[in-house]
């Protein structure tokens, strides 16, 4: 019989780009995304996340810069794994990277990294890395090909793309939203068999954060967009404090690892604002 492992706790990421998205539609220096990252921290943050991108559209250098001096949390650094950004990482030596693929037309990150086809580049960019100290999380889709690429190219961390499963569950097309969930649960468990660190975020809000939480492999979620947007109303500690409620419960209920059982997606309901 398999031993039974109580979860630790969830750890909670902060993205704070777009705080920086609404300060550059204006020009100026505010809002602050500093400031935002400070009051993340102060409001129960674990981390916090910047994706400087080769436009600059949110997060720029100087951001990156201040971050690095200015937060007491772990930084992560998301990054297309471009020359140019791998300069800036080993400049900036944040807690961790992030790699992630990026288009410049593209609104939002639209989906994971193809690990297995960029391998040779990818296994060169994570060693560069690692040997200035810098932790390396590759973000792909939750399936055992890109797992077990991510494991060949010497990442430590994988974060799983959580957007296809929040879109499924959001159109209230619950069939395709199970599907997508079972997928996340079978890729976070062959990832932890394989000894990376399972992260998970895209896209998650009060409605879709619970199962992915419940998911006992996953160590960590990184959440931005839905965070910032939520702060316009009621303010970022208050907006943070909810999701660390959902994040808390979903974990203090989830199947214990070991006790052969998954986590099963709860009917669709809108949690109260």
């Amino acid at each position: 019989m398999s031993a039974v492992i109580v979860p630790p706790r969830l750890r909670l990421g902060v993205n704070i780009d777009h705080v920086a998205t609404v300060r550059n539609a204006r020009g100026g220096a505010l809002p602050d995304p500093v400031r935002a990252a400070l009051l993340a921290i102060e409001a129960g943050a674990d981390g916090i996340t910047a994706h400087l991108r080769e436009d600059r559209r949110h997060i720029r250098d100087e951001d990156m810069a201040r971050l690095r001096r200015e937060i007491s949390k772990p930084l992560n650094f998301e990054m297309a794994a471009t020359d140019e950004m791998v300069g800036i990482a080993l400049h900036t030596r944040p807690h961790a990277c992030c790699l992630v693929p990026e288009k410049r037309s593209e609104r939002t990150t639209e989906g994971g990294l193809d690990v297995r086809a960029g391998h040779n580049h990818l296994r060169v960019v994570t060693a560069e890395l690692n040997r200035a100290g810098v932790r390396v999380s590759l973000f792909i889709e939750p399936n055992p090909v890109q797992v077990a690429a991510a494991k060949a190219v010497g990442a430590q961390v994988v974060e799983l793309h959580t957007g296809a499963y929040c879109e499924a569950l959001r159109a209230h097309e619950d069939a395709a939203a199970e599907r997508r969930l079972h997928a996340l649960q079978d890729a976070a468990l062959d990832a932890c068999h394989q000894g990376l660190e399972v992260h998970a975020g895209h896209g998650i809000d009060y409605d879709s954060v619970a199962p992915v939480a419940a998911i006992a492999e996953v160590m960590e979620l990184n959440i931005g967009h839905f965070l910032i947007g939520e702060a316009v109303f009621v303010g970022l500690p208050a907006a943070m404090a909810r999701m660390r409620y959902l994040m808390d419960e979903a974990r203090a209920h989830a199947p214990k690892r070991g006790s052969g059982h998954v986590a099963e997606l709860p009917k669709l309901k809108r949690v109260k604002r």
